[in-house]
């Protein structure tokens, strides 16, 4: 009879159990990927375990924080562009906003106050021709042009001296206060017509020649 040999006793060990565990989860894992031979496509794929995402060390979802990372420097052009956008817009409306400001300035013409109006009688040209000289520097009153005119020509602008010797000479002389042309011409005040029979033409001239000879019309009490 043979002698029966002795079955050396085997120590398990950790690393051998770890092995055993990996085997037979990955026989499971196998098992559970392997369609039924009856079941359909449908029921192998609900059967696979579903993929597990990521997680970063925070809690976010992993290449979330590169994601955010990306979007922003896209982000911040945008709102630069935006910006620069508006600002541009602004500038342009307040171009336009300046630009049609000085076009209505421009059309806009000085308003000048306005002129007197006074009547076409003999007092009306008196008055007339008293506030040109004032602005002309040229003395004189009403009293005192009033006087020489009734004395001269009784207020008629259109009254001709016929028969004196500047009629004789050929320079008769004409209006109101019997100016001959050559001195109409001479003592003509700018802003009159430059007409002798002009009522207040003739009254200015005639005050203008009366102070440079007189000092003022108001000296004068007879022919002059």
């Amino acid at each position: 009879m043979p002698t029966p040999t002795l079955l050396r006793s085997v120590r398990v060990t950790k690393t051998h159990k770890l092995s055993a565990a990996v085997l037979a989860a990955a026989g499971a894992t196998a098992a559970l990927t392997i369609p039924a031979a009856t079941g359909d496509a449908h029921a192998a794929t609900s059967a696979a375990p579903a993929a597990v995402k990521k997680v970063s060390a925070n809690g976010q979802p992993a290449g979330a924080k590169a994601k955010a990372a990306e979007a922003k420097p896209g982000d911040a052009k945008e709102t630069a562009t935006l910006a620069d956008s508006v600002k541009i817009t602004a500038v342009a409306g307040q171009g336009h906003t300046a630009k049609e400001a000085a076009s209505r300035a421009a059309d806009r013409k000085p308003v000048e106050p306005a002129k007197p109006k006074y009547a076409d009688n003999l007092d009306g040209w008196i008055k007339e021709s008293l506030a040109i000289m004032k602005e002309k520097g040229i003395p004189g009153s009403y009293e005192g042009l009033h006087r020489n005119i009734m004395r001269e020509s009784s207020g008629n602008p259109r009254v001709v001296n016929d028969w004196d010797i500047n009629a004789k000479n050929g320079i008769p002389s004409k209006g109101l206060l019997q100016v001959i042309q050559p001195t109409f011409e001479r003592y003509h005040v700018e802003g009159t017509a430059n007409d002798l029979f002009d009522p207040v033409a003739n009254i200015t001239a005639a005050a203008n020649y009366a102070a440079h000879r007189y000092g003022s019309m108001d000296n004068v009490n007879s022919a002059y």
